[in-house]
């Protein structure tokens, strides 16, 4: 019998988000324990076909071998070659026994739309495979910035004033909103898509011709749309480890290099600077990893987080801005660096995750379903 830990990859996907995930696959691929692990990759193309890839024996090369773009000759090969994840779920459908070689644990590494919100984690949950990170709940909420406020709300967790609205109240009620969001929450304020990652389709409106441009574009990608009110503030980020009783890491601070920390600033210009850990008093370091242990529990997570918070200048009042049930996971990224300032290794990271899905698993295997 096979002593290794049969691991699926799953990157790629259909959202604005594919070529981050395919970086960050290409990252954990490369850290990966290939004496301990199995590791099954599958990628889904931005079109949302699944392709599966021979077990890898060794990290790959380059980011495009991750692809499996098939070659004109090799569609029949292509098509022949059942993803354990379709079989698994066509069994399912049939009734019958899974293999004895079938993946213990999938690891989902898809950002944004189809991957962190839900849907992926559902198909799992649907054929009864541990996964690695938030349930399905847990990742709906964290993907939906309006559900995620009103929860932390609940939670009494303090937040930037803000507002939120559909494309169908848009389409009816636009100056009405107008006005509301203006008197409300003033300028400048950020306009955002409520469902989406990486801060693609976020804008800054410091007037109204502005603030109706940036609804416009928001709708492009969801939609809800958030609106926020401005704080002149230091961005503050800690990551969460674990299930039912998650750990902290040292906060951290991120500089931007523009307005704000958008996708630009994240993934292109390289000028952002990261500061670990962040230069903060100790009080306020604490007040920021415990308030992200309770936002972890407000939405039900598991696995892992990065909870991003506001650190207003003028007064140094903390406000939770958002959680990220999937955040970027290549080895320069923010999670596992932080981690990594808190003497927790970036495999050490994947060890421990892909344990706490399994954990997670088990236990809801002693659920019983029915009368």
């Amino acid at each position: 019998m096979n002593s290794k830990v049969r691991v699926g990859l799953v990157y790629g996907g259909r959202s604005g988000e594919h070529e981050v995930s395919l970086q960050t696959a290409f990252a954990v691929l490369k850290a990966f324990d290939y004496d301990k692990y199995e590791l099954i990759p599958f990628y889904i193309t931005k079109t949302g076909q699944w392709r599966s890839g021979p077990k890898l024996k060794a990290p790959p090369g380059a980011v495009a071998e991750l692809k499996f773009e098939p070659d004109a000759g090799a569609e029949a090969e292509q098509a022949d070659a059942l993803q354990p994840v379709v079989r698994r779920m066509s069994e399912l459908a049939a009734g019958e026994n899974f293999a004895q070689n079938a993946i213990d644990v999938m690891f989902p590494l898809l950002h944004g739309t189809f991957g962190e919100d839900g849907t992926i984690q559902g198909l799992f949950e649907m054929a009864n495979l541990p996964y690695v990170g938030a349930g399905v709940l847990a990742s709906a909420v964290g993907m939906d910035k309006a559900v995620m406020k009103t929860l932390f709300a609940q939670a009494g967790l303090p937040q930037v004033g803000y507002r939120f609205f559909t494309r169908y109240q848009w389409q009816r009620e636009r100056e009405a909103l107008l006005s509301e969001i203006e008197s409300a929450l003033g300028y400048p304020c950020f306009v955002k898509p409520a469902n989406l990652g990486s801060s693609v389709g976020v804008s800054k409106a410091r007037d109204r011709e502005e603030l109706a441009a940036a609804v416009v574009t928001a709708l492009r990608y969801d939609r809800k749309v958030v609106v926020e009110e401005f704080v002149d503030a230091r961005e503050i980020e800690v990551s969460v480890l674990g299930n039912d009783e998650p750990r902290t890491s040292v906060p951290g601070e991120i500089v931007s290099s523009n307005d704000f920390y958008d996708y630009n600033a994240k993934y292109i210009d390289g000028k952002s600077v990261m500061i670990i850990p962040a230069e903060i008093p100790p009080e306020t370091a604490q007040s920021v990893r415990e308030m992200a242990v309770k936002a972890f529990r407000a939405i039900d997570g598991s696995g892992l987080c990065r909870a991003d918070f506001f650190l207003r200048r003028s007064d140094g009042k903390l406000f939770i801005n958002e959680v990220n049930t999937m955040p970027g996971f290549t080895p320069f990224s923010m999670y596992p660096l932080l981690w990594q300032e808190s003497g927790v290794s970036y495999r050490e990271l994947l060890d421990t995750l892909i344990r706490l899905a399994i954990e997670r698993h088990q236990e809801r295997q002693a659920l019983e379903y029915g009368g």
